[in-house]
């Protein structure tokens, strides 16, 4: 794994919105930053794929434990979405299954998993067409690990005869800078290519109405929501004045599924850890301070590096800010390579829970809403 230095396109700006990333600045620096890339080799390649395989192999494992054995409350899950969690998981109601496993790579040792990011993931747009329609003019004869866009069009064709609806409702919290809505507009192009009808709606006008045609979820038009993609975190959405209705509407396909609570709250890291101790793949996780004295505290629900705390030789080396208490977790510190200042974090992405491809985010110690998206290539 190298990073090289490059020299931006003239007008990448404008080609990056092109491809729908309007969101590409922030406070005045480049977000995507193509004044560099990184080059891995085929082997490099080979072991993310193969380690991305695996974690996946083992979040399946953990789940049926944690459903089997109705582990909620280490997860601080409302005891009425008990039974919804365990149903989704079951039944595997429709998905589309994907999300990004955030790994440590240094091109030696085996990569390491830090999280899974599978409710809200973002950075889609970036890792799907952005950094393909880069690497096709700046490196047009090198490859890239990437299939992820032709993988969620052919999973939306998959589910398409199993929602409640020829089109699908995509609702979000319209942000300020615009990250979430670039993530759901290209969410809705690849539905749109699969040959599904969308509608787009905010979180705050999602409806609830028991009139002549049912019980249920309604957008401001009065259209029955029959299958809703939201990007809006799960746990959220459960402490909302509404969420119960969630457990009244039998009708509302909800995707992601509930059972992503599990999947994407850190909780799973020590249960990982219990189930496969010493996993080439896994760091040492657990609820408790470790006795050791390196390690990285992290609330369970934290977003965008929010309250992170790394300790090095007893000593703190990074701390975040930010408004997450409760619970955190402790996690052996993985040393990231450094280049120059910047740090590496592989974004390993699956599909249909399959390996497809993988986006990379520089920042320092800890990876914050601030890291800049950095493409790569396979030499």
């Amino acid at each position: 794994m190298r990073r090289l230095i490059l020299n931006p396109r003239p007008d990448w700006q404008s080609r990056v919105e092109a491809c729908g990333l309007v969101w590409h600045s922030t406070d005045g620096a480049p977000y995507w930053n193509e004044s560099a890339c990184y080059a891995f080799s085929t082997d490099d390649i080979a072991q993310l794929e193969m380690a991305t395989s695996e974690l996946y192999r083992l979040f399946l494992a953990a789940g049926e434990h944690i459903v089997e054995n109705r582990l909620f409350e280490r997860f601080g899950i409302p005891d009425w979405c008990a039974p919804l969690i365990v149903e989704a998981w079951e039944n595997e109601l429709p998905a589309l299954n994907y999300g990004r496993f955030d790994l440590g790579f240094d091109g030696d040792g085996p990569p390491k998993l830090f999280e899974f990011n599978c409710d809200t993931p973002t950075s889609l747009l970036e890792a799907a067409v952005v950094q393909w329609d880069w690497k096709a003019e700046a490196f047009p004869k090198a490859d890239q690990f990437n299939s992820l866009h032709e993988k969620l069009v052919a999973k939306w064709r998959d589910i398409a005869p199993l929602l409640g609806s020829p089109f699908v409702h995509f609702a979000h919290m319209r942000d300020e800078a615009g990250e979430d809505a670039v993530t759901v507009a290209y969410l809705m192009d690849t539905a749109r290519e699969a040959g599904l009808e969308v509608r787009s709606l905010g979180m705050n006008d999602i409806g609830w109405a028991n009139n002549a045609a049912g019980v249920g979820f309604y957008d401001l038009d009065d259209v029955e929501i029959r299958t809703l993609y939201k990007l809006y975190p799960w746990e959220w959405l459960v402490r909302e004045p509404f969420a119960r209705k969630i457990a009244e509407s039998h009708r509302t396909l909800w995707i992601e599924p509930i059972w992503k609570m599990i999947w994407s709250h850190k909780a799973i890291l020590p249960i990982l850890w219990e189930l496969f101790p010493h996993h080439p793949n896994l760091l040492w996780a657990g609820m408790d301070r470790p006795k050791g004295d390196s390690f990285v505290r992290k609330p369970v629900l934290a977003r965008e590096g929010s309250n992170v705390q790394v300790v090095r030789h007893g000593q703190v080396v990074a701390e975040t800010g930010g408004f997450y208490d409760g619970d955190v977790v402790y996690q052996e510190l993985y040393e990231l390579p450094d280049f120059g200042g910047v740090s590496p974090v592989i974004g390993a992405w699956v599909a249909d829970g399959e390996p497809a491809g993988m986006g990379i985010r520089e920042d320092g110690l800890i990876t914050g809403n601030l890291a800049r998206f950095v493409p790569h290539i396979i030499e």
